[in-house]
């Protein structure tokens, strides 16, 4: 481990100049940032299935400067500028909130007691979301985006339908499950990710028409 502590400030005083002093840098925005997050955040999970320990470190100082840059746009903002500084404070402020077990007089000796009350910190921050399906990220990939939704929607609808035959019992036979219904996809010329979004989509309002009522 590193013996400099202020490694983190170094890094954030290295954006900053970067920002400010290359013509490229400039002129990126936050939108521009988003496909380089996204790669970034792949390549990091790359590093921890199928890296070393030197690729995570490497990986994981990319996806930081990702965090760094954002950060460094924002301050620049006219009407509402921000720093790494005031990310961190708000990130410290929240996680604190969130493990009263840890910084509060609240107990926690199981991970499922963790979750209790990291559950109600959360839905406490959250009271002026109108539906359980707020504040789900939608770029997420399909998979990904209907495994948080299906969670989600639990506590309003029945969950969908079993699956027809035999039901993977492992990981593994999930995955091969899967992988089998993408080659059925792609054999009847059909879009997996397209029909998975729209699935997804009728879901939603499912959902939503059940929570009015």
């Amino acid at each position: 481990m590193t013996d400099h502590p202020d490694a983190l400030r170094e890094a954030a005083e290295t954006m900053r100049a970067v920002r400010e002093r290359c013509v490229w840098s400039q002129q990126i925005t936050h939108r521009d940032l988003v496909p380089y997050l996204i790669e970034e955040s792949h390549e990091v999970i790359d590093a921890v299935e199928n890296g070393t320990r030197a690729d995570l470190r490497e990986e994981l100082g990319d996806l930081l400067w990702q965090v760094l840059f954002h950060a460094a746009i924002a301050a620049q903002d006219p009407d509402d500028p921000f720093d790494i500084d005031d990310v961190a404070d708000t990130l410290t402020e929240k996680m604190v909130r969130r493990h009263p077990h840890v910084f509060a007089d609240s107990v926690a000796n199981t991970p499922e007691e963790v979750l209790v009350h990291w559950n109600a910190a959360k839905a406490a921050e959250k009271r002026s979301r109108l539906s359980v399906l707020d504040g789900v990220p939608r770029g997420m990939p399909a998979l990904a985006l209907a495994q948080k939704l299906v969670g989600r929607a639990a506590s309003v609808i029945p969950a969908p339908g079993s699956v027809k035959g035999v039901a993977p019992a492992s990981e593994a036979e999930l995955g091969d499950a899967l992988l089998a219904l993408a080659s059925h996809a792609r054999a009847n010329g059909w879009d997996a990710e397209r029909a998975l979004r729209e699935r997804l989509r009728l879901l939603e309002s499912e959902v939503r028409a059940a929570e009015v009522g």
